[in-house]
């Protein structure tokens, strides 16, 4: 879960509510399900948020949320925008692996310290969350008077290429063009002694003013005004060779002797730490993703950006782009950070986006886009629903005010059954199902003020069977010396398999039966694939099969804690299973970790021997091979004749795969057969 540092200072000013003390604030937020986690060393408070309110990932966001619940704003608020004056020209040489931007522009901001700050943390949240470290979407925020793309006036919407004298050389045939090559010759440029690519000299360029255009409601906006509208200026995305055009990326200072010629992208990936961070997401292009104004390149997405249009606190104009693989996603982080812009004061204006004959543009809305994309949704969920769920009676308004204290819009139709028509504004990306709109409700209300009732059914509840096994099985684990431990039921492919010396059979329809079948190793079944917009981030990508890796990951991450370390785990895995109606087979499986210098087979053996004479039950380890573990010392598990897991020493590869230097012995089964 994302955990955002909060300036208690920054939230009183922009809620309006200076009398708030800080304790105040953690009550009320925690009513909005953020839980405090603690303070920073500069008394940030620090809060955990739900993954799918991205909204609340910037101090401007948790105070929008505190004004609705204080009642200082009601309903859907759409933020103005003025017409487009700026273009994002994409050319068909961008990378089929990275191919959709968007943008926006806000004029007029005064950032402080605190605002700058705010935004930095907003955007690698983001980066962290929805854009899936930067391989889903990537945000690049420059200073807009650092940038120059005069664009010849046409008479219609765009789409012209831009002239070819503007365009610095990609061509990998060509001689790398330095940044005094790329850039046009002004006065104040030819004047300027500073490095290409890093000249903040206001009088670089013609100063920009803010369009003298009128706003324009989003809701109106029709596609036919939008084509009306021609763009003065223009920006390139395009694809170019990695030994291409050079420019001076940001905390260029920790690279040797990039020197006034600046440094190509190649460079950059193997030479710069953010570099070498994010490299793997374009090492695999011939093209790398590159955005270039009339000076030359100034963005190497999603790696870095150029020194040139680095934000300070005196930036007053900023352009924000986004470069993505999804363009519903990065549409969606951008609408985000316009929110928290206006809330700095910012004024939004409008972006086109042109994709050129033969780039590879979003099906779903065609080559020319008008960004950001400010529409609103609309669903619909019944009375009954919410009063059945939250278990209290609400009159139809008392409901609309409640959807209006939680920034969304609604109106009801009576009839056989009451429904409410609810307009949700475009930074909740959490609102998906009509669930979504009672938990609104909910905590307009205040879950707080619910009063408990007891169900109005015949009988009473008890703890299940199984969960009355697993904890047996776990307190005779303890009892055998073990520390229980409770992992997470999501992984990734590498860590389920690879790092186990397993392969992966996703896709495999010949892959079928339990997870424990005899005629494949433990945990070696077709994985339960997470779709990847439910995906928290890129490591958490399927449901885990086995449990094994888990406890090895355990040891892995706690070298530095004294041995010897015995862990067991009575744990959910699950499987990919065609014959189940959820597509997914789940189980519980029981398993455990020695690691010591004397760790063997028998000592593993004669704790699971122990295990299985506490529960009556018949154990056998016939010899059977693993790739996990090592031959000779591995074993088959068999409870009463059934083949249910393994046991062994795990193989020397596993052991470095995790940087362990101790023998580990181990063993897994399905707690299933403990049952019988």
């Amino acid at each position: 879960m994302p955990v955002v540092d909060i300036d208690t200072d920054e939230l009183r000013t922009l809620t309006g509510h200076e009398e708030k003390t800080d304790e105040e604030f953690r009550e009320d937020l925690f009513g909005l399900g953020l839980e405090y986690e603690g303070e920073t060393d500069e008394g940030d408070l620090q809060f955990e948020f739900a993954p799918d309110r991205l909204d609340r990932l910037s101090v401007e966001g948790v105070a929008r949320s505190l004004r609705y619940q204080y009642g200082d704003a009601r309903g859907v608020h759409v933020p103005e925008t003025n017409d487009a004056d700026w273009v994002i020209e994409v050319e068909e040489t961008v990378p089929d692996g990275r191919p959709y931007v968007t943008g926006a522009v806000v004029r007029g901001l005064d950032l402080d310290d605190a605002a700058l700050e705010s935004l930095i943390q907003l955007q690698e949240k983001l980066h962290a969350t929805m854009g899936r470290d930067r391989a889903k979407g990537a945000i690049g925020i420059h200073d807009l008077t650092m940038l120059k793309g005069e664009r010849p006036v046409t008479a219609g919407a765009g789409g012209s290429d831009p002239p070819a004298e503007t365009e610095p050389a990609t061509s990998a045939e060509t001689e790398p063009a330095t940044p005094a090559e790329t850039e046009p010759e002004t006065p104040a440029e030819t004047e300027s002694e500073a490095p290409a690519g890093d000249d903040r000299d206001p009088a670089a360029e013609d100063p920009i003013e803010a369009p003298t255009v009128t706003t324009r409601d989003v809701e109106s906006a029709s596609a036919e005004d939008a084509s009306a509208r021609t763009p003065q200026k223009s920006i390139t995305y395009r694809g170019i060779a990695p030994e291409g055009d050079r420019f001076v990326p940001l905390d260029h200072e920790s690279m040797d002797g990039i020197g006034d010629a600046g440094a190509t992208p190649a460079d950059v990936l193997a030479d710069h730490p953010t570099g070498e961070t994010y490299g793997d997401l374009v090492a695999d292009y011939d093209r790398y993703p590159a955005i270039y104004d009339d000076r030359g390149l100034f963005s190497f997405p999603p790696v870095i950006n150029g020194q040139r249009t680095e934000v300070s606190t005196n930036s007053r104009d900023l352009f924000v782009e986004l470069t993505g693989t999804d363009q519903w996603t990065i549409d969606k982080m951008c609408v985000v950070i316009c929110y928290a812009l206006a809330a700095r004061g910012g004024q939004l204006e409008d972006v086109r986006v042109e994709y050129a004959d033969g780039a590879h543009h979003p099906e779903e809305y065609g080559p020319d886009l008008l960004r950001p994309d400010l529409s609103t949704t609309e669903k619909s969920v019944s009375h009954h629903q919410i009063e059945s769920t939250l278990g209290v009676e609400l009159e139809p308004d008392s409901v609309v005010d409640l959807f209006e204290r939680s920034g969304l819009d609604a109106a009801y139709s009576l009839g056989d059954e009451t429904v409410y028509d609810v307009e949700v504004p475009p930074y909740r990306v959490d609102v998906l199902h009509p669930m979504d709109l009672v938990d609104d409700v909910g905590r307009a209300y205040g879950f707080n003020t619910l009063e408990p009732t007891l169900p109005d059914i015949g009988t009473v509840g008890g703890r299940h069977e199984r969960s009355r096994l697993e904890d047996a099985v776990r307190t005779t684990l303890v009892g055998l010396g073990f520390q229980e431990a409770l992992n997470f039921n999501m992984t990734a492919a590498d860590r389920n398999y690879d790092r186990m010396r397993l392969s992966n059979p996703a896709g495999d329809d010949s892959v079928g039966g339990t997870a424990t079948s005899a005629d494949r190793p433990l945990g070696a079944v077709p994985p339960a694939e997470i779709p990847e917009r439910s995906r928290y981030s890129e490591a958490y990508t399927q449901l885990r099969t086995w449990a094994l890796p888990s406890l090895v990951q355990m040891l892995e991450n706690n070298t530095h804690r004294t041995y010897p370390q015995d862990i067991a785990e009575v744990g959910f895995v699950a499987h990919e299973d065609p014959a189940e109606a959820t597509n997914v087979a789940e189980s519980r499986h029981v398993a455990a970790v020695l690691a010591r210098t004397d760790a063997t087979y028998e000592d593993a053996k004669a704790r699971l021997q122990t295990l299985c004479d506490s529960f009556d039950a018949e154990l056998a380890t016939p010899a059977t091979e693993h790739p996990s573990f090592l031959d000779g010392r591995v074993a088959a598990v068999e409870i009463d004749g059934e083949r249910v897991g393994v046991i062994g020493e795990l193989h020397p590869a596993v052991l470095v795969a995790h940087d362990l230097e101790l023998p580990v012995a181990a063993f897994e089964f399905d707690l299933a057969a403990l049952a019988e």
